[in-house]
Order: structure tokens, then C-alpha cells, then sequence
């Protein structure tokens, strides 16, 4: 994932990066379709977006996060004004005592990719080509901030009501995912939020560059392939350097939202090539494993996606239904997840899962 120089989101960038997203984002982080519009009405008028690498970032700037936390599943019923996530961002700088220098994504996946682009937007200031995760994770402390001890608090959160709530201190980045997961549950299930503040010298070395352009680079490809009427699944692939793991039909979903997630598995029945093979793909927000036939095939920190096998347009958990054809997507991750300290933060166990971690390319290369 290569970082980019400085260049601008403008309405074309929007759709591009709403279509690259939900792939990084493993079937979680929220339809980014919400963010878009969002972000769209945040540069009407032919306002644009400075995005700038990470390089560019003086290293005594302020940079902070802003995203939304919550189940994607109660996003959708739950649509935002657009307005919650600059009031956290306002309310967490006001309590730094610091204006800050630029935002960021704290996750290239789902609608998190496209939340900072409106909360740049509004205040005009830089987006930063980068995010802490090179993809989407289902807690706050799943972050490549984490890996260097960089703290998510303060953070502040704020709903659609008006409340606001700062979280000053907190004693690690698990426990903020804990106290903060609990006052989202009582604003309703789903808040923005503004965290993770840090300097332009920290982000340099914790965050993971070039991630939104990234996003944005998948998007293109796909909606080119449209265009030329060549294969998306494969420009896609091309792309990510993904693998196709399977193709299958839904053919059971279990699906709830509990402790402020989505979580479930959906069944899927081979067809085409895996016809007579059957695998199950377990998500909490994310896609977490996938099964073939009762086997571990992926499990994260690779990425698990899922598109539709007609058009190859990204399919959350959220719109997962009885009967659709989807082809699953195995992506590696980024090279920091591999680590030790990476697989103790949001490896197989960490979940509960008691399979150990191997490379996607050594299952499916």
C-alpha cells in the first residue's frame, strides 16, 4: 500500500472511495454509502478535500480520529445529521486545549473511510492519506496505535440528541473500547467519535500510510471494469492481491446485534467450481474466519470479503439475505498485524477462536 502525494477528494473520488472501502472493510465498519452522503453534502458546491501523505504532517501537529463506533446494523436505522462527528471532534479538541492540524481514518474499511472526509470538510483541514488499521476491526484498541502505546483516550463521543461525553483517562486502549462501547450502547447503539489524538511524529510511525488512496485505487478499478465490461472480480484481486476463496449461495444467516455489535455467521453452498463444498464465515462487525467444510480456510487479521457475483459491488454483514450469490475474498494484511504483539491484539484467539494464525498466502498462493 503505496502512500501518495498531496491531492484532492472531490465528488468522483466520493464514489470510487465508497466502493474500495467495503472491501478493506471485511463486511463491517458500516456501509459507507451513509458516510458518503455525509461527506457529499459536506463539499457541495465544489468544495474539495485537501488530502495530504503522512510525510507532510509537521511532526508537533495535532492529528485526531474522527469515526463512528457502534453496530453497523443499528447505523442504518440510526442515520446521523452529519453534524455529531464534528461536535466530537470540536468537544475533544476543546478539552486538548489545541486546535488540530489535520484528521484521519481510523479505519480505511466501510463508512469510517468516508466519516473524516466530512469532518475535514467542515472545519477545513487536511485529511491524512493514512489509518491505523489498513482495513476494519470490530474494537477501539485494534489499531496499529496500540502496537506503539500510543493511548486512544482522551476521546470524546457525541449522538444525534446532543450529548457529548469525554472520556479523560483510561487506564489502556481495551479499557477505553470498554467504557466507551457502554455509553454507545446507552446513546442508542451507534455514536461519533473523535480519539486517538497524537503528534505528526507519532502518526508517521504508528499509522498505516497511503490506506485512502488505496480504498480509492479499488474503487476506480471496479468501476472501470463496468465501464470496459471486463471482469471486477479480477480487477479487484489485480488490485488488492487477493485471492478467491470461494463462491457459494447464502443458505443460512444467524445474525444479531449484542454488546453493541453485529455479530453471526452465514452458510454459504458452493456453486460454479466449489459446487458440492460448503463454507461458514463467522463476523463480529468484520468477517473474523471463514470454514471450508469444517476447516479453517482464513481467519484475520487477513481480510475475509464479500461481493456480489454478478456486479462484484461489496456486500456488508448488514445486507447479507437468504439466497444471494456472493464470491469471498481473502486479502493479506498489513505486515504489522503479523507481528507478535499484532496477532495477540486481533489474531484468532483474541476472538475465541482456537486455530492459529497462517498467512493467506500459504493456504491459498
Amino acid at each position: 500500500m503505496r502512500a501518495e502525494p498531496e491531492t484532492f477528494i472531490g465528488q468522483e473520488d466520493l464514489e470510487a472511495i465508497a466502493l474500495g472501502a467495503p472491501i478493506l472493510g471485511t463486511g463491517g465498519g458500516g456501509d459507507p454509502y451513509i458516510g458518503k452522503l455525509i461527506a457529499r453534502q459536506a463539499i457541495s458546491g465544489g468544495k474539495q478535500v485537501r488530502m495530504i501523505g503522512l510525510r507532510q504532517v509537521p511532526d508537533r501537529a495535532l492529528v485526531i480520529a474522527s469515526a463512528m463506533m457502534g453496530a453497523p446494523t443499528v447505523f442504518v436505522e440510526k442515520v446521523p445529521s452529519g453534524e455529531e462527528a464534528v461536535t466530537a471532534f470540536l468537544a475533544l479538541q476543546e478539552f486538548l486545549g489545541e486546535q488540530a492540524y489535520a484528521t484521519y481514518s481510523i479505519e480505511a474499511g466501510g463508512l469510517n473511510s468516508t466519516i473524516p472526509i466530512g469532518t475535514a470538510a467542515k472545519l477545513g483541514i487536511p485529511l491524512i492519506d493514512a489509518d491505523g488499521m489498513g482495513r476494519a476491526f470490530p474494537e477501539i484498541q485494534m489499531v496499529s496505535p496500540t502496537l506503539y502505546n500510543i493511548p486512544a483516550a482522551p476521546m470524546a463521543l457525541a449522538d444525534e440528541k446532543g450529548d457529548v461525553v469525554i472520556l479523560q483517562h483510561t487506564i489502556t486502549n481495551l479499557w477505553t473500547e470498554r467504557l466507551a462501547r457502554s455509553v454507545t450502547i446507552d446513546m442508542g447503539g451507534s455514536a461519533m467519535i473523535a480519539l486517538y489524538p497524537m503528534t505528526g511524529k507519532q502518526a508517521k510511525k504508528a499509522l498505516i500510510a497511503g490506506s485512502i488512496s488505496f480504498a480509492r485505487r479499488i474503487g476506480n478499478r471496479l468501476i472501470k471494469a463496468w465501464r470496459t465490461r471486463t471482469d471486477p472480480l479480477e480487477a479487484i484481486l489485480n488490485e488488492t492481491k487477493g485471492y478467491l476463496a470461494f463462491r457459494g449461495k447464502i443458505t443460512d444467516l444467524e445474525r444479531r446485534t449484542e454488546r453493541g455489535f453485529a455479530q453471526g455467521s452465514v452458510k454459504l453452498s458452493g456453486i460454479d467450481e466449489n459446487k458440492g463444498k460448503e463454507m461458514v464465515v463467522h463476523f463480529q462487525n468484520e468477517n473474523l474466519i471463514a470454514e471450508l467444510d469444517g476447516k479453517v480456510l482464513v481467519s484475520v487479521p487477513d481480510l475475509i470479503a464479500m461481493v456480489d457475483t454478478e456486479t462484484s459491488v461489496p456486500v456488508t454483514t448488514e445486507a447479507l439475505r437468504y439466497g444471494l450469490r456472493v464470491a469471498v475474498i481473502a486479502i493479506p494484511c498489513h505486515s504489522k498485524w503479523r507481528s507478535v504483539r499484532g496477532l495477540e491484539v486481533v489474531g484468532p484467539a483474541y476472538f475465541g477462536y482456537d486455530s492459529p494464525y497462517w498467512p493467506v498466502e500459504r493456504r491459498l498462493g
